[in-house]
Parts: C-alpha cells; structure tokens; sequence
C-alpha cells in the first residue's frame, strides 16, 4: 500500500486509472471475523456511481464502495511466468481458433463471428481481439442478429488473467445482463518434456478421426459438421490405443482404450480430447497418447504446446502439471439474457 510522508496509507487512484491493474486495501464488512482490512488486487474496471468494480485474475468481480477505501495504487503488470513458453494472449487466442475452426464465420471489425450448428461454444461464439468498429451496445446488437438468423444464441468469449481490455469487456458484458455460463483455463508448457515421458506403447495416429476413435470421443452421434469442426486446423492429428479384442469399457467406446487430438500450427502444438476408458485408467494411456503427439509434433518444428482444462477437474490439472504446463490466463463464454445454452 501506498504511505504518505507522515506514514498515513492514502488513495493514490482515480477514476482516470481505469483500465489499469491497482491494489486497493478497504474495510472489512462489518462482521468480518478477527479482520479489519480486506486487499484486492485485480483490473480496476469501473468506478462509477462511488463503487469501483476489479476483476481479479481468476475473472471475480469484486465491488468496492468508494467510502470504504483506506489505499489504493496502480501496480504494474504482473511478472512474466518463469514456467513454459512466452506468449501474449492475443497469440494463443487466434493459435486456439485454429486449431478449432467453425464452419461459417464473419467480420466484424476486430471481431469474429463464428458459427458450427451449435457444436461446441468455441465454435460458436464471438472471438473479440480488438475494436468491432461499432458501439458496444451496437455491436452486440448485430451479434445477437446474427446468430439469431442461424438459430443460435449469442455467445461471446472473453478472457482474464493475461487481457488487458478483455476485463473491461467482461465488466461490460455483465452490466448488460450477459451471464458467464462456463469458465476454464488455458494452459501452456514446453514441448520437449511431454514427447520424453513414454515410449511406444501401441498408440496409433492417424489424419482422420475414424470410427474407431470416434468410440471412445465423450460426445456421441458426431454430426457431419462436427466431424468438420473436429479435422479442422493446420495440421491435426488423432491418437487412439486399442483396447482388448471385445472389450467394452463403462464409457461405451467399445474396444478402445484411450484417444486424443492434436493441432500443429507452427511453434505450437495443442491438445484436446484426451480420453481414457474409465476401466483402462491408471495406466499411463493418458501420458501415452500425449507422449506421441507431443513425438509427431516436434517432428512437424513445434516447440510450445498447449491445452484447456476445466477448473473443476483436480485429476486433469495434477497430470498436466507434472508434464511441465502452468495456468497462462483464463476465458469465459458469456451467454446474451435470456438465451438458451449449448455445449461448450
């Protein structure tokens, strides 16, 4: 916190620091236990009407009453992460996006619409890097137009923790009643590590996503424009690892024991789909399959890798970090009012 020359801590923010990342030092609520103070450090969003609202990194929105502020400063960025690879977020945004492509897309401005029949939100949503060229209200206008056409509600996600004005956009998002239906975390790490862990351990790799690995994928009845979306990207590859002749694990994917995909699109190699028979886990499948892509990856010059991971999921996140990933920022897909939802 900031001090004055008389050792008294002072507000050093105005509304001018908007945009800015501060910390900030209030009252507790009264009934706090044992705590007089409360510090927050986040995107300072907006301070209108004597409330201040901070996103945090992990995408909390925290509301500050203006009276009941003791400190406050602009602090710089946070330091760069000493794990894994560089990279801006506008960088993996737009690597993410094609690695996942939708089967119809348009401009506007600086952002993409895109749309896959309701096959996923990624695929379905707005990808916002930049300036739409309209008003906010506007542009969300012409969004929920369009995919009102195509009979979709209106998606569009956002990031925090790496995003500069992604955290503005998230605020304002929710001042107009867009509701944040899904968050998870975008991971990154070094290449090399991932291709050492396992050898040969039977799994096979293929251009196309077959049938028989197909089985195994989590969602069922793949249409044709999933079957799109799923080949989409630079360079794709799909791992699968036979099970046991007849075998039928609980996760009904028949005779197959683990898959996975993977997107090479130059230093960086992305995974998703990584899937094991609940009855073939604790065997390494997991590491195997990643092992091999990670093999065929650096053999096409990548270098960095990356994955998504759902927040909740405490068993995905042990395993990726003890491959060398780290957490590089986290995104959100906000929902337009009253729409209905679709898989993510």
């Amino acid at each position: 916190m900031e001090f004055s020359a008389a050792g008294r801590l002072e507000v050093r923010i105005t509304t001018a620091d908007v945009g800015k990342r501060v910390s900030v030092r209030r009252l507790s609520e009264a009934g706090a236990a044992g705590e007089k103070f409360t510090d927050t450090v986040g995107v300072l969003t907006s301070w209108t009407d004597g409330v201040l609202l901070i996103t945090r990194k992990s995408g909390e929105s925290v509301r500050v009453a203006e009276s009941a502020l003791v400190a406050g400063k602009v602090v710089p960025p946070a330091p760069a992460r000493r794990r894994g690879p560089a990279a801006s977020y506008e960088e993996l945004a737009r690597v993410a996006a094609r690695s996942w492509r939708p089967v119809e897309s348009e401009r506007l401005g600086a952002w993409e619409l895109r749309a896959a029949g309701g096959f996923t939100r990624r695929a379905n949503s707005v990808l916002p890097l930049g300036d739409p060229g309209l008003p906010l209200d506007e542009a969300l206008t012409a969004v929920r137009r369009w995919y009102g056409v195509r009979g979709l509600p209106a998606y569009v996600q956002t990031a925090t923790g790496a995003a500069g004005t992604q955290e503005l956009l998230c605020a304002e998002l929710e001042r107009r009643g867009w509701v944040r239906e899904v968050t998870a975390e975008v991971w990154t790490g070094p290449l090399a590590p991932v291709a050492d862990l396992a050898g040969d351990t039977g799994v096979v790799l293929s251009r196309e996503a077959d049938e028989t690995w197909l089985a195994r994928y989590q969602r069922k009845g793949v249409s044709e424009v999933a079957l799109r979306v799923l080949e989409s990207g630079p360079s794709v590859w799909f791992a699968t690892v036979p099970g046991a002749e007849g075998a039928d694990g609980a996760g009904g994917g028949g005779g197959v024991a683990a898959i996975g995909r993977c997107v090479v699109d130059g230093r960086w190699a992305s995974f998703a789909a990584v899937e094991v028979d609940p009855a073939q886990r604790r065997r390494g499948l997991a590491t195997a399959v990643m092992a091999a892509l990670a093999r065929r990856a650096l053999d096409e010059g990548a270098s960095a890798a990356w994955l998504q991971v759902e927040t909740d999921n405490a068993g995905a996140r042990a395993l990726y970090a003890g491959m060398g990933f780290a957490a590089h920022h986290s995104y959100h897909h906000y929902r337009e009012p009253a729409a209905a939802g679709t898989d993510r």
